[in-house]
């Protein structure tokens, strides 16, 4: 994707997944309500696509600043609430030194293609697990789930996940250790 991408969210939606402007605008709209319903504000209307590449790659450089929750965070609400253009090299330094980095040295690292290394191995796992959209929830690196959820789907799933990966004691006869010493089967 450029950066500098003409069509809104329900005609780049419609186009991707073949569906009327109408039925991807309604699909956006459940999942503006269930972003309501968590407190957020997602301003689907107002929304800038573009090439989220160099995000990412500021995200992985506020990583190595210990500031990579912070970062993300930072730019999913300029994305989604502030419906500013995260693909724009200002505007990402100015988010960027909102958290708390260097703007010179965010400024450089856009400009280089510093931090794509790491960018381009997350694409590989992503690839490699089938991820192709977000969000996407891995959990064990074994279940997974995709798309906005409500809370139930994810209780019903981590009491499966639970369930399925509780430990099964093939054999109990044998000599039994725990800090108080062990015990010798008779």
């Amino acid at each position: 994707m450029g950066k500098d991408i003409k069509e809104n969210i329900y005609e780049a939606l419609a186009k991707k997944y073949g569906m009327s402007e109408a039925q991807a605008r309604a699909n956006t709209q459940n999942m503006v309500r269930m972003a309501e319903e968590a407190g957020l504000d997602y301003q689907m209307d107002t929304l800038i696509l573009t090439n989220t590449f160099d995000a990412h790659r500021l995200t992985m450089f506020a990583k190595t600043q210990g500031l990579m929750t912070e970062m993300t965070e930072r730019i999913l609400h300029a994305y989604f609430t502030e419906s500013k253009h995260i693909g724009d090299h200002e505007t990402l330094t100015e988010l960027a030194v909102e958290v708390g980095l260097n703007g010179d040295e965010v400024a450089n690292m856009l400009a280089s293609d510093e931090m794509a290394v790491s960018v381009h191995a997350d694409e590989r796992l992503a690839q490699q697990y089938g991820i192709r959209s977000v969000p996407f929830y891995l959990i064990n690196n074994k279940y997974s789930l995709t798309g906005a959820q409500p809370t139930s789907t994810f209780v019903q799933a981590l009491k499966k996940v639970i369930a399925e990966d509780q430990i099964t004691a093939l054999n109990n006869d044998g000599i039994s250790c725990d800090d108080d010493g062990c015990e010798i089967p008779k």
